[in-house]
């Protein structure tokens, strides 16, 4: 069995401003990525920012990637990524919140089974039949909608730009135990999460960047089930519209505390298909 791609959508938070998403899928495996905004100042990369250069680092790394399981298919993005990062860094780290930083989640075939890895926020959900299931854990904004509004209802409409929100968020990431996709490969071994599932032909797998499933937690505009249907009934691109109306209806972040008005948002659609 392999993936054949349906659809895939990924929409910049902001007009002119780099998407710091990707996603991608070959025959056997897809995936989706979400580079943390930049926290630090300009140059630890070039020209690109950190957030981009990850994203596209990794996204590179799985498309070279040349293992059967996945979980050695990300382990060969890791080493990608960190031997990119040893050569490519221009500069000093001056705090560890400067580091790079994303969330992703991939999905591989083997055989009649799915594998699936993921860190922090981007999410897997799997149709098989009748039933919509999650395979990763359930998107939840709950921690995050409650940090943005203890900074102050509207904060998310200066995008970062506030003092007391960079200095939180630059905290935020600080912390130790993140479990996150970064630079260093041993880390991000140890910060994945798998799983796996039994697929059969004619399953659909929809990927997702926190920014897309926004839909299902943030802004409850959808169950899962709901939010599957709609897919297949309307598309990725009008989803892709009605979540920006969303936002652009809560232009302020007070129905919806965030910490921007409209996040990068990507899904990646694909279907099982070929021999049983």
């Amino acid at each position: 069995m392999h993936f054949d791609l349906v659809q895939s959508i990924s929409l910049n938070g902001s007009a002119g401003i780099a998407n710091d998403d990707r996603a991608g899928s070959k025959s056997t495996c897809a995936w989706v990525i979400d580079g943390a905004t930049d926290l630090g100042r300009p140059g630890l990369l070039g020209e690109q920012g950190g957030a981009a250069w990850l994203a596209a680092t990794a996204d590179a790394g799985f498309s070279i990637s040349s293992a059967d399981r996945l979980a050695d298919s990300c382990r060969q993005m890791f080493d990608h990524v960190a031997a990119r990062f040893a050569a490519e860094k221009r500069r000093p780290v001056d705090h560890v919140w400067e580091l790079p930083s994303a969330a992703f989640a991939a999905v591989q075939l083997n055989g009649k089974t799915m594998d699936v890895a993921w860190a922090a926020d981007c999410v897997v959900l799997l149709r098989s039949g009748e039933a919509v299931r999650w395979c990763t854990p359930m998107p939840n904004r709950v921690t995050e909608s409650a940090s943005a509004a203890a900074l102050g209802l509207g904060i998310g409409a200066q995008a970062l730009r506030s003092p007391a929100v960079l200095e939180d968020r630059r905290a935020h990431r600080a912390r130790p135990g993140r479990r996150v996709l970064g630079v260093d490969a041993a880390a991000s071994a140890a910060a994945m999460s798998t799983a796996s599932t039994a697929v059969a032909l004619g399953d659909s797998v929809l990927l997702m960047t926190d920014g897309f499933s926004a839909l299902v937690d943030a802004y409850a505009v959808y169950r899962a089930e709901e939010l599957f249907a709609a897919i297949e009934a309307r598309g990725l691109a009008a989803l892709g519209e009605e979540l920006r109306a969303v936002e652009a209806e809560d232009a302020a972040c007070v129905r919806y505390p965030r910490f921007k008005r409209s996040d990068d948002a990507t899904a990646l659609w694909v279907r099982v298909t070929g021999v049983g």
